[in-house]
């Protein structure tokens, strides 16, 4: 095998190819990066059996062949050579890569490119197509309700599926950790109707994101049994979907909550992230105590003292003290795109609602606390 390419173009790639692979590995093959070069496209993948990412990127080919070489390694290599630098890979007989610029060389040990496993394989029967953009908002404003506790491995990820809303079905997308859930709804993609729950691994989601960040245009997903796909542009990312059933998160969704506070966006973050710094640092405790059109956001630390921050906001309802994780809290309002944040209460046990006013599709649930 021997190409040429630009740094730029072999580091951008590589970036997102060492985040898949594990640094640890038990199995050597699982710790390298797979290269193969042929017709002027140098190809590159990576896995960790769970979730497999390939990439393609035009380049000069000499020579065609394939090798693969520690992920980790070759990105660091790549990462400190000259911005401008025009890379020669080359590799003789399969057992060593040698990476040449103009004045600097490197020589890593290879592994056979056979034993490299091949996850993009398979039948996907299903699929849609989602607006790159579309799909990185959903993403972001459901990611930070994943549970990664792997007791309840089923919660390690996002839950797509369509769901009749009303008289019309929609594109749903849902996470939670069992303190707080997100919901975001959203049209239906294109070439999609009844679409199975599936639920998408949290670490895929995130390597997803990674890439959206520097794309436009269409999403391709394909799914099966037990596996999803992603295509966009060069890139396909294949990955494993979690075993076991979504819980059934609408009975969590409480329908009679009353009592109801408005109040502006940025305010609210700036007074709860003030009042949170004397929160316990175990429980991120904070109390609100509702009246009239007053909000007292309060924190005692028995190591450290209190804080204390009166808001004036809009509110219907009843007096009422509340207790929430100040973290959680902060996590949830900083989605909200919207100038004014809305909370729909019940009582002190029972589970709070926050919709942004700027985006009517987005539900947030969030568990109260004991105070």
């Amino acid at each position: 095998m021997k190409a040429t390419i630009e740094k730029k173009k072999l580091m951008q790639s590589l970036a997102h190819l060492h985040g898949v692979v594990e640094k640890r590995n038990t199995i050597p093959i699982l710790g390298n990066v797979l290269l193969e070069a042929k017709d002027n496209t140098l190809s590159l993948a990576a896995t960790d059996m769970e979730i497999a990412e390939l990439q393609n990127i035009s380049c000069r080919v000499e020579q065609s062949g394939s090798i693969t070489t520690p992920a980790h390694v070759l990105h660091d290599i790549v990462r400190k050579l000259p911005e401008t630098s025009v890379i020669e890979l080359e590799s003789t007989e399969g057992k060593k890569l040698n990476i040449k610029t103009d004045k600097i060389s490197f020589s890593l040990m290879c592994l056979s490119p056979k034993d490299f496993p091949d996850v993009h394989s398979g039948d996907f029967p299903d699929g849609f197509e989602v607006e790159a953009e579309k799909l990185a908002k959903l993403i972001d404003k459901t990611l930070f309700s994943v549970s990664t506790e792997e007791t309840r491995y089923y919660l390690n990820g996002i839950y797509i599926h369509s769901v009749k809303d009303g008289e019309e079905e929609v594109f749903r997308v849902v996470a939670t950790d069992g303190h707080r859930l997100s919901r975001l709804s959203s049209e239906l993609p294109n070439n999609v109707s009844n679409l199975e729950g599936v639920i998408i691994p949290r670490k895929t989601v995130i390597e997803l994101r990674k890439i959206l960040d520097s794309k436009e245009g269409m999403v391709k997903v394909q799914t099966s049994k037990n596996k999803i796909k992603f295509i966009i542009d060069n890139i396909t990312i294949t990955s494993k979907l979690l075993d076991g059933a979504f819980p059934d998160y609408e009975r969590v969704i409480p329908n009679n909550n009353k009592k109801e506070l408005i109040i502006d966006t940025k305010e609210f973050i700036d007074a709860v992230d003030r009042v949170s710094t004397l929160s316990s640092d175990k429980t991120r405790a904070i109390k609100f105590e509702l009246k009239n059109k007053s909000l007292e956001i309060s924190a005692e630390n028995p190591d450290q003292g209190s804080a204390k921050e009166n808001i004036n906001v809009h509110y219907t309802g009843d007096d009422l003290e509340i207790g929430f994780n100040s973290r959680y809290l902060l996590d949830i309002a900083k989605q909200v795109s919207g100038a004014n944040i809305k909370f729909l209460l019940s009582d002190k046990l029972s589970p709070t609602l926050i919709f942004d006013e700027d985006d009517k599709q987005a539900l947030y649930l969030l568990m109260p606390m004991h105070i």
